[in-house]
Parts: C-alpha cells; sequence; structure tokens
C-alpha cells in the first residue's frame, strides 16, 4: 500500500473493535421512538435523534449504523440528516455504516457506488449494506470503488426475515446454496486484502443474529471469508452472546453485532444512552477475547 493509499476498511474497523469492542448501534428513528424522545417525526427530529446518539456514543462504541430508510421517508430534508449524521460520525472519529441496501447493475450501481461509497460524497460513510440478488457480480463496481477510498462493504447473504429463506437456502444446479454462493464470492473479493496481511478484507456479510445454525446447514464457510460479519438481531430480536456463538463458531472476531432499540430506548438523556450501550458491550467482550492456547508437557 502507497503512502497514498487509504487505510483499508478491514484494518479500521479491527482497530475499533480492538478499542472499544463488537457492538454495533443502529440508529433507527422509528415514529415511535421519536415520540419516546419527545422529538418531532420529522427531519428537524430525526436529525435530532441521530446527532444525539452519535454524541452520547462517541468514546464508548466504536461504530453506528443509521438506517437509511428512517432518512429518506422525509425526502431532501431527510437525506440531508443523514448528510449530518455521517459528518458527525466522522468528526467524533466513529465508523459509520449506512445501511442502505443498494444493487443494480451497470451504470446505476456505479451512480450508488459514487453515493455511498464515493471519495467526496456527503452520503458516504465508512461502509454500506448492499444486496447482491442481481448477481454478485454487479456489485464489482462499488466494491472496487469502496476499496479505492479505503471504506467497506457488507453484502446480504443469510438474513433472519422468513421470507429470505426462499432466496437465500435455494440449491444451484451443482447443490450449492445461495448463501454460500454470497459467502465464497466475497471470500474471493477479500483474498487480496488477505495475502497483503490484512487482519479483515473489506467485503464483509451481513447474516442474521438469530439463525442459529442455518450457515451450516446451508454450507456456509463464514470464517473463511475474511471479512466482517455484521449481525443484526441482538437486544430486542431475542439474540445475546450464545446466540452469537452459535451462529458464527470459529469466527467470532470477525462479528460486529448490531443491536438498535436495546440501547435506543434508553433515550433521550445522553448518559442513558452510553450506559445502555456499555451494558450491552459488556456482555460481548467475550467475542474478541483472544483463543486461549495449549501447550505439551
Amino acid at each position: 500500500m502507497s503512502e497514498a493509499s487509504p487505510m483499508p476498511f478491514g484494518r479500521r474497523l479491527t482497530q475499533a473493535l480492538d478499542t472499544f469492542g463488537p457492538l454495533c448501534v443502529g440508529i433507527d428513528p422509528h415514529a415511535h421512538l421519536l415520540a419516546q424522545w419527545d422529538l418531532t417525526d420529522d427531519a428537524a427530529g430525526v436529525r435530532e435523534f441521530a446527532l444525539r446518539t452519535v454524541e452520547a456514543l462517541t468514546g464508548v462504541v466504536g461504530v453506528v449504523k443509521p438506517q437509511a430508510a428512517f432518512f429518506e421517508r422525509f425526502g431532501s430534508a431527510g437525506i440531508a440528516a443523514l448528510e449530518d449524521t455521517v459528518a458527525a460520525c466522522r468528526a467524533a472519529g466513529m465508523l459509520c455504516v449506512v445501511d442502505a441496501k443498494r444493487g443494480d447493475i451497470g451504470s446505476t450501481m456505479a451512480g450508488y457506488a459514487a453515493a455511498f461509497v464515493g471519495e467526496h460524497s456527503t452520503l458516504a460513510g465508512d461502509a454500506v449494506t448492499v444486496t447482491p440478488y442481481l448477481g454478485f457480480g454487479t456489485l464489482e463496481p462499488l466494491i472496487a470503488q469502496a476499496r479505492a477510498t479505503g471504506r467497506g462493504v457488507f453484502v446480504l447473504a443469510l438474513t433472519s426475515n422468513p421470507e429470505g429463506a426462499q432466496v437465500q437456502h435455494a440449491r444451484g444446479d451443482d447443490g450449492i446454496t445461495v448463501a454460500a454462493r454470497i459467502a465464497a464470492e466475497a471470500a474471493r473479493s477479500n483474498a487480496d486484502e488477505i495475502a497483503a496481511g490484512e487482519p479483515l478484507g473489506s467485503v464483509g456479510l451481513v447474516v442474521g443474529a438469530t439463525v442459529g445454525s442455518a450457515p451450516r446447514e446451508l454450507g456456509m464457510n463464514l470464517g473463511a471469508v475474511d471479512g466482517p460479519l455484521l449481525a443484526p438481531g441482538l437486544g430486542a430480536q431475542g439474540a445475546g452472546a450464545a446466540e452469537l456463538q452459535a451462529v458464527f463458531a470459529g469466527a467470532e472476531r470477525a462479528v460486529l453485532p448490531s443491536s438498535s432499540r436495546e440501547v435506543l430506548t434508553a433515550g433521550p438523556d445522553r448518559e442513558s444512552l452510553a450506559a445502555a450501550a456499555r451494558t450491552v458491550q459488556a456482555d460481548l467482550r467475550g467475542l474478541r477475547e483472544p483463543v486461549p492456547t495449549t501447550t505439551g508437557d
């Protein structure tokens, strides 16, 4: 890597998780949470909600994940609020995963790449979520630009919603499941960075924290992905440290568990938000403990 090259996302994420722990807090300004925080259900309320969350969690967690849909529902003013959230994360030194789940082909995908991982885009956080169901190859323009700008990509692979199974569990003529194929493609995308000595590649997966033994049953080798594994479903959706250990056995240090309601419902008081995040973070510390080694007599 030349001096002018940006630090790869996988290295920056590893540093953040080693410093703060594995928790990612989702910034999901639902209408009911805005009401609980005594904020208006509009772009101004969403902006205030997000900025308060970033301020409260600075120095507590290393990663937050604003859900773009909750901002976009208010049009251009909501998108401006998302831009302000991304900027606040950057100023705070906190990694920001923009949960946009974009996916398309050709020049349209290149447009999404410019928007969400482009060097000078105000919507570009440190990583973005994408959908591969037009074919993994359609993601290449975005993956290439993300790598060039030191950003990351989280590819939907195995989600916990029941409807996902009809696509993700499906098997091709060769018997390989869609989910396993996506995992293998991500591993191939990360191979050069891993060969260069990076701790994690820039291409990660989204795998639900509540999917249990499904990765193994579907033939997914999560440890071989060599990229970060974003795991939504922590807390209110039923997953805890034990469930994470079961789903991601052998790949625990790559896991980025995401919780939103469990932390956000502690607001609007900033100290209460920080305390809730610390409690969840403490429960997850074991994921990043080094694996014990044994020696012979």
